[in-house]
């Protein structure tokens, strides 16, 4: 159950997208990741140079909180403005799905609010994880 209220939550997402570095597509994304146990991480995109080759929000924010010692996100809130949902990329669908449980909760933000919340498995069906690799 989630601990984080969603207005805290879609606050900490719009902060995060605040400091986007996008020179280049200016274009700017927020993530905030809560883990099962409760801990909260943020990320923004960030671009360079070599546009595309950039970081995602969401792989900032699952950098943040692998290095913090967690590995299981409870819920993801994903930000960024414009009519249209601002939904992850493939790569991080498949960055989310490898900390994702069963129950994961995958909320499409702007400006306003939760717009969409998906599960993993609607945002990512019949994906590839962990488990496939077990002998």
């Amino acid at each position: 159950m989630s601990s984080l209220d969603v207005k805290k939550a879609v606050a900490l997402a719009n902060k995060a997208m605040s400091k986007a570095y996008v020179p280049y597509s200016e274009f700017k994304v927020g993530a905030v990741i809560e883990t099962l146990n409760g801990k909260v991480y943020s990320g923004c995109n960030v671009e360079n140079a070599a546009y595309p080759e950039g970081t995602c929000a969401e792989a900032g924010a699952i950098s943040a909180m692998v290095l913090d010692g967690e590995q299981k996100i409870d819920n993801i809130y994903v930000l960024g403005n414009g009519e249209q949902l601002v939904t992850p990329c493939g790569g991080c669908r498949q960055k989310i799905r490898e900390f994702s449980t069963p129950d994961t909760q995958i909320h499409i933000c702007g400006p306003e609010g939760v717009r969409k919340t998906l599960s993993m498995e609607e945002l990512l069906p019949f994906s590839f994880g962990p488990e496939n690799l077990k002998k």
